[in-house]
């Protein structure tokens, strides 16, 4: 052989040396007696274009090899017969020269085609040689873990060394694989071969005609090392199917016993003994167990559960007398003897709620549903149906089967809709199937007739609890012990899971509060669950302003849901008096988790129930009403209304809860915006309760700043109410506070103090849990970042921002990240992608009744945008729509920021003497100059650059003599309005009050500040 590139390069027998010189010889090689071209040699060599005597150089060293190489017109050609290239001579005939591979190939990028065909022919040689030879496929196996033709031949090969074990072994590794990583099932030909092997064995397994869903490995690996395992779990959770196929896995015998049909436990022992094949004589359990001794075999025990303690009892005769016995248990609950291991099985894995097909296809649910609905493909249009009837139905995969049966005569999205009646509608199952298995409530009715009434009594109460409970709940509302519950854990009625709560599956559910209504306990039951709730809510409730707020907001979120439920009961029952009193005491929690939407429904329904109820309760039940709608989710008029029936209802018992002394001022700020003062919250400064005077400090310092009073002022409040809430811990106080003074702090320009504040407060309100507000303080971060120069953390903490909203799923709050990507889009100089993003954010904001302020900043961003592209008359509009919306939010910041941004519209259109003096008046409005308004920067920039020192100056101070009621007249782009005349904002009531005290004020929460942006 002159020339070997199987394996090591070789020249004559000599290992070639230098990389780029074997690479040469393989390309010259694989068309040896061809012309290569040099364009092929050098790209397949270098991978770029080389210098032609860099090319000519290495064909010098190889010639000094004795080879011949001859120069063509375009490249170059070695003068060899091809026959005398080992991978020539190979290729004509693969099997006959299988030896002539010495490696791995070591072929470049540029000969990869050449180097698969070789490979492919290697190995369809190696399949027609190899067969027999066990180590060798064993190798070749592991190399190729998904080539079905060669774990064919190792199986064959296993079989006739007589290890028909391992052959079985093999097949499902390979089934596994296929599974795995392609999502398919075996071929055809490999599934016969299987067929035939468990063809020969002993036993009486039956040949299953349709595929598994599942990983059975854990349970073959517990098998193996253990002679008694019971298979536990609901009805129809397919520990049959599972026991088969663990069956068909091992060597030697298996025998099914299915004992459904056994009502007497004395036939047990016959039952087996007729299985086998054994004539009966004499007394069953000893013939049984004489039978077996000696025997190596697998017997399965299929469906213990209605004669459990017979079936425990022969287990442990028989595994005591046949050492060579390994047994295989079915049952609802364990046998309980001794050396017994338990194998849960678990419903199938769910596919995500809003799962796409591709994703969907993958979850073993809904693989059990496509392969049982014949002809059923998951679409786009169908794949959300699909996933409800899925997850609706726990992954039982009984009750899935059955589910496909139906798809056959209903759409996917009726189905998923009428599941509600699901013991109705899931009938129809196999005729093969025993009769238990041909309908879900046959499967549970199956459950429920072996247990005792205590048991029952507690399935159906337990069943009312849609979020489960801990051991104190079910003892005290359930009336179920320790016992009990251990019982129907064991039962697999109920699970236990890490953290303590025991949870039923929703089919099982379902079917006790079936069982609650037959037995009449419904009434009861509500009225039970919703006292021991409510005295949880009052007892959590002070502890949520103080410094063990995180544990009770964890103990009331594990009882969400049924927090939720028992709320819904008393509304759908008319109690309003129970309504009211529970709903009342998780106000606070609602605003505190960000479920803000859920508590505003819930009092809103509480509230228009009829019938009497604690007045004081009721007016927590309006402010928490009003409090937790004022985001947008309930219009202004209402916000107003439930505010002041609140005060209404309240009076005289203002002493009993903080939330009642607070809404004196949150009534008038936020439905008398033109009141002088800050609603009275200054009498709280020295209430007897901690929180409150925290608070009212916080409320009125940020109210100075909305009102542009002096920042001195305002920081001296926020920091008095900070100290408050440290002093009692109250993280939700303190991160609220901190972000307010980090605002102050950045309008400074002392960004790296307020980033340090933004960070903590960051993770105070992760801690509690706010998720609808962390989007809109990691965008605050994320200017504030970019403004000190960080600009590389402020676009990944942007890009936080954007995953927290996507979570949270509200417009607003997705807008807020819109917002700030224009905004630092623009500071850029990327005008497309900041009108793209600006665009976006309008779009999600512009009819949503929730913080005007961040309206008009949107507009304001836009009519900024617009003018930095040269579009100055769409840049008047914009800014005309912005300064409108702004008066309407009667918010002084905000107002001011728009007005800042008609002076980069007045330094653009040429008149850098208006464009200071709108920047005076922008400041005289807040009441100080705000750093973090980056274009008004640019325009003072700009505007100084053309007036110079003292012309600056001047027109800034005639700008700082106006006031907010002058704004629209100083905006100078339209005459005033009549809708703005209608709304109460003209000049004639402006002007009634001038002092910074009595501006237009109302209360913007933390949300509004937040809401509003970066720009803030």
């Amino acid at each position: 052989m002159e020339i070997g590139v199987l394996g090591p390069v070789l020249v004559r027998g000599k290992p070639v040396v230098g990389a780029r010189l074997r690479t040469l010889v393989i390309l010259l090689a694989l068309d040896a007696g061809r012309e290569v071209s040099a364009d092929r040699l050098v790209d397949g060599i270098w991978g770029e274009r080389r210098a032609a005597n860099s090319l000519q150089a290495l064909i010098s060293r190889l010639r000094r090899t004795g080879l011949t190489v001859e120069a063509t017109r375009t490249g170059y050609r070695l003068v060899v017969a091809p026959e005398q290239v080992d991978a020539h001579r190979f290729a004509e005939h693969p099997e006959e020269h299988l030896h002539l591979w010495r490696g791995e190939l070591d072929f470049p990028a540029a000969a990869e085609p050449e180097a698969v065909l070789l490979r492919e022919k290697r190995l369809r040689a190696q399949r027609a040689t190899l067969a027999g030879n066990v180590p060798e496929l064993e190798a070749l196996v592991t190399a190729h873990p998904l080539d079905e033709p060669l774990a064919a031949l190792l199986i064959r090969a296993l079989d006739d060394d007589g290890n028909r074990a391992r052959a079985l072994e093999v097949f499902d590794t390979v089934r596994r694989r296929l599974r795995g990583q392609l999502g398919v099932d075996p071929s055809p030909e490999l599934s016969g071969l299987h067929r035939e092997l468990l063809a020969d064995r002993r036993g009486n397994l039956p040949v299953e005609v349709s595929s598994f869903i599942g990983d059975p490995g854990a349970l073959d690996d517990l098998l193996r090392a253990h002679r008694l395992v019971t298979l536990t779990g609901p009805g129809g959770s397919g520990k049959t199917r599972l026991s088969v196929e663990a069956g068909a896995r091992l060597p030697g015998e298996v025998w099914l016993v299915e004992l459904a049909s056994v009502r007497d436990p004395a036939e047990l022992a016959p039952t087996i003994l007729t299985i086998l094949g054994l004539r009966v004589h004499g007394r069953p359990l000893d013939r049984l167990r004489e039978a077996l001794t000696g025997r190596e075999m697998l017997l399965i025990l299929d469906n213990c559960e209605h004669v459990i303690e017979a079936a425990a009892e022969l287990a442990g005769v028989l595994l005591r007398a046949a050492p060579g016995l390994r047994m295989l248990a079915t049952s609802r609950e364990p046998l309980g003897i001794t050396g017994e291991r338990l194998f849960p099985v678990e419903p199938l894995a769910l596919p995500d709620a809003g799962a796409d097909p591709e994703s969907a296809a993958r979850a073993p649910a809904v693989r059990l549903l496509l392969e049982r609905a014949s002809g059923f493909e998951l679409t786009e249009h169908n794949t959300p149906a699909v996933v409800r009837v899925c997850r609706a139905l726990d992954g039982i995969p009984l009750a899935i089967e059955l589910a496909a049966a139906r798809l056959r005569t209903l759409p996917p999205a009726v189905l998923a809709d009428r599941l509600a009646d699901r013991f109705r509608l899931l009938t129809g199952g196999s005729r093969t199937a025993l009769p238990r298995h041909r309908t879900l409530r046959a499967v549970v009715d199956w459950s429920w007739d072996l247990l005792s009434d205590a048991e029952r009594r507690s399935w159906r109460r337990f069943a009312a609890l849609p979020g489960g409970a801990d051991v104190t709940t079910a003892e005290q509302v359930c009336a179920a012990d320790p016992d009990l519950l251990g019982a129907l854990v064991d039962k697999s009625l109920l699970n236990l899971g890490a953290d303590g709560r025991y949870r039923m599956l929703e089919t099982i559910r379902e079917y006790g509060l079936e069982r609650l209504a037959e037995a009449g306990e419904v009434a009861s039951m509500r009225r039970s669950l919703l006292d021991h709730l409510t005295a949880l809510a009052v007892e959590a409730e002070p502890h949520l302003r103080r410094a063990e707020q995180l544990e009770w907001l964890d103990r009331l979120s594990r009882e969400q849901d049924n927090l939720h439920a028992s709320a819904q009961d008393a509304i759908t029952a008319g109690d309003r008096a129970g309504a009211v009193l529970l709903v009342a005491h998780l106000g606070w929690y609602f605003w505190l988790t960000g479920r803000r939407t859920e508590g505003t429904a819930l009092c809103v329904a509480a509230i228009g129930l009829d019938g009497p109820a604690d007045r004081a309760a009721l007016a927590m039940v309006h402010a928490f009403a009003a409090l937790n709608g004022v985001e947008g989710l309930l219009p202004f008029d209402e916000v107003k209304r439930y505010f002041l029936e609140a005060r209404r209802l309240a009076e005289g018992r203002e002493h009993r809860h903080p939330a009642l002394r607070l809404l004196d001022p949150l009534a008038t700020i936020s439905t008398q915006p033109m009141a002088a003062g800050y609603g009275g919250a200054e009498a709280l400064f020295d209430d007897q309760d901690p929180w409150l005077r925290a608070v009212s400090r916080m409320l009125i310092g940020q109210l100075r700043v909305n009102l542009g009073e002096a920042p001195e002022a305002a920081e001296a409040d926020l920091r008095a109410g900070l100290d408050g809430f440290r002093l009692i811990g109250e993280r939700w106080g303190i991160g609220f506070t901190l972000s307010s003074l980090a605002d102050m702090a950045a309008a400074r320009g002392d960004f790296g103090p307020a980033l340090v504040w933004q960070r903590e407060a960051l993770t105070l309100l992760e801690e509690v849990g706010i998720r609808e507000d962390l989007p809109q303080l990691a965008v605050k971060m994320a200017h504030q970042m970019w403004l000190d120069g960080s600009h590389e953390e402020a676009h990944r903490m942007l890009k936080r921002a954007r995953e927290m909203a996507r979570e949270v799923g509200l417009p607003e709050v997705m807008a807020s990240v819109h917002h700030c990507h224009a905004v630092i889009a623009l500071a850029e100089g990327r005008l497309d992608e900041a009108r793209e993003h600006n665009v976006r954010a309008v779009h999600l904001i512009e009819h949503s009744t929730f913080a005007p302020q961040f309206r008009s900043m949107a507009h304001s961003t836009a009519a900024l945008i617009e003018g930095a592209a040269g579009d100055l008359v769409s840049a008047r509009r914009e800014h005309r729509t912005a300064i409108r919306i702004a008066m309407d939010s009667q918010d002084s910041p905000v107002i001011a920021q728009v007005l800042a941004g008609i002076g980069d519209l007045a330094l653009r259109e040429g008149d850098p003497e208006r464009a200071a003096f709108l920047l005076g008046a922008a400041d005289a409005v807040r009441g100080s100059r705000d750093r973090t308004v980056e274009q008004a920067e640019v325009t003072r920039a700009g505007a100084h650059a053309a007036l110079g020192d003292a012309g600056f100056d001047e027109a800034y101070r005639k700008g700082g003599g106006i006031s907010v009621v002058d704004v629209i007249e100083v905006a100078g782009l339209e005459p005033l309005s009549s809708d703005l005349l209608d709304s109460g904002l003209g000049l004639g009531s402006l002007k009634e009050s001038n002092s910074a005290a009595e501006r237009p004020h109302r209360e913007r929460t933390e949300n509004d500040q937040e809401a509003g942006g970066p720009d803030q």
